[in-house]
């Protein structure tokens, strides 16, 4: 069951909803504005990227709202939560919390399929609640087709997911770019850097794979570029790195998780472990 909380400078109160469904259907109950989800780890005791989290609501006293989230956590110890944080454009702080549901490890191994469709957010560098309201029959056709995500085009380019960030790698051949160039000695991600927002997993992911030796180029796909795409990704706070088998009717690759994809998803379970900050 999901539980929200009112919080001002002088009290912390539950608030009921005629629809407590899911944090989507809550928030579309609240007055507009600004919204960051997340899961913690540790035993609600960690969130990676939590600062990052926090700054997406202006003008928010970040140190006050974590002592409140530590509160607030306290009873979902020793489970992990997903956590949503609300500010209205008229100040009010909203708080929702339900247990982590984690996505079967099949998810993972096997890779999902999404569609391209052409929403796309109209502020993409501010996370505004605006956008659920505005993808809602988007995310019941998701639903009722078992399709995982929808990847937001606009201008015939493939920008980012309704609900994440996207990342692809090229086949070597797509990479050449004259018959006299070498095949490239690195191995390369792409993801679109303008008129998406920016998600804190999508920059762990690209920390991570730097570090790896794995080159990151700013690009957005086409989609007349589908069939050169050996691997594609998604990711999210929520759910991590999620393999992309199939967009639309295209397979991608083999039909399965790639070797940049899998040796990513190591990599940054490993820095979450390591790098999740204290709440």
């Amino acid at each position: 069951m999901i539980q929200t909380w009112n919080i001002t400078k002088y009290q912390i109160k539950k608030v009921q909803f005629q629809d407590p469904s899911s944090l989507d259907a809550i928030t579309r109950q609240l007055p507009d504005g600004y919204y960051s989800t997340f899961r913690t780890y540790d035993g609600c005791r960690r969130v990676l990227g939590l600062n990052a989290h926090l700054r997406r609501l202006p003008n928010v006293d970040a140190s006050s709202l974590r002592q409140n989230l530590l509160q607030l956590l306290e009873p979902f110890h020793p489970d992990e939560a997903r956590v949503r944080v609300m500010l209205t454009f008229d100040g009010q702080i909203y708080v929702s919390i339900e247990l982590l549901k984690l996505l079967p490890p099949e998810v993972y191994k096997q890779g999902v399929r999404v569609e391209t469709t052409e929403l796309y957010r109209a502020d993409p560098r501010s996370k505004s609640t605006a956008f659920i309201a505005a993808s809602s029959e988007e995310r019941k056709h998701l639903a009722q087709e078992g399709i995982f995500e929808a990847l937001l085009v606009k201008n015939g380019k493939i920008l980012e997911g309704m609900t994440s960030n996207f990342f692809y790698v090229l086949s070597s051949r797509a990479e050449r770019s004259g018959a006299q160039t070498k095949r490239a000695q690195r191995e390369i991600i792409y993801t679109a850097q303008r008129d998406i927002l920016l998600g804190v997993t999508r920059r762990t992911v690209v920390h991570v794979a730097r570090g790896r030796g794995v080159e990151v180029k700013y690009q957005p796909l086409k989609l007349n570029q589908l069939p050169a795409v050996d691997e594609a990704f998604i990711t999210s706070s929520s759910r991590g790195i999620v393999p992309v088998i199939q967009i639309d009717e295209m397979t991608i690759g083999e039909g399965m998780p790639g070797k940049i994809t899998k040796m990513l998803m190591s990599a940054y379970d490993a820095y979450v472990l390591k790098h999740a900050e204290k709440i």
